[in-house]
């Protein structure tokens, strides 16, 4: 399955050389003008990594990617037409994956956007390490994210929580109280059933990268389980 770009960015000529040599290398491209259309998109779609023009008119690509960072965990590289060293230095504090400044290639772009798919995914801690069971899950505690399949699951607060405590310990089954202990900072604040909502939803956006698999297994009166696969 090709990886989807979001790319954001106003000016026309730019988007449609960009969408070209990212069509051209496999991607699905998905364009938006405006930083609250490419938000829209995340709050309802999936995307792999996020191209965001600094300069947006309706708000600073600085801000934007200060605000996805607080949902999302995908790649994101700036666009910008400023090459002072403090504005490179303030995008990647922030959460940047990468920096291209105007005028560029865009097959340049591209490569970037293929150099960072894989180096980020390659950083994901793979929970198949030595004596630990294999799973279709890959474990990135420090970025707090996890892949399936090879993919970043878009994932809010508690739908993280819930699969790393599962993923963690593939064939274990965990009861409701106990994934609540471990994935809410508050459990008398919740209820039994806040869980299997959250199950319900990460199956869904599982089944968006591969229908065929349901690898979070539901035990009657138990709990819950991710299930382990042969090694490969």
């Amino acid at each position: 399955m090709p990886e989807t770009i979001l790319l954001v960015e106003d000016e026309t000529a730019i988007a449609d050389t960009l969408v070209y040599a990212l069509e051209s290398e496999g991607f699905t491209v998905v364009w938006r003008r405006l930083a609250g259309e490419g938000l829209n998109y995340l709050a309802s779609a999936h995307a792999d990594l996020v191209i965001l023009d600094v300069g947006l008119p309706d708000e600073n690509g600085f801000d934007v990617c200060r605000r996805l960072r607080q949902q999302w965990s995908m790649p994101v590289i700036f666009l910008t037409a400023r090459k002072e060293e403090v504005d490179r230095i303030v995008g990647l504090e922030i959460g940047a994956d990468d920096y291209v400044t105007k005028p560029f290639s865009p097959r340049e772009v591209a490569a970037r956007v293929r150099a960072v798919l894989r180096r980020t995914l390659h950083q994901a801690v793979s929970p198949a390490e030595s004596g630990k069971p294999h799973t279709a899950f890959a474990l990135d505690d420090d970025g707090k994210r996890i892949a399936f399949r090879g993919r970043w699951l878009d994932l809010t607060r508690y739908e993280y929580q819930v699969l790393r405590v599962l993923a963690e310990r593939p064939g274990r089954v965990f009861s409701r109280a106990q994934l609540m202990d471990q994935a809410w900072e508050d459990p008398a604040q919740s209820f039994d059933r806040a869980v299997d909502t959250h199950i319900k939803t990460l199956r869904a956006k599982l089944r968006q990268i591969d229908p065929d698999c349901n690898p979070i297994r539901t035990h009657r009166g138990l709990g819950y389980s991710v299930a382990s696969e042969p090694s490969a």
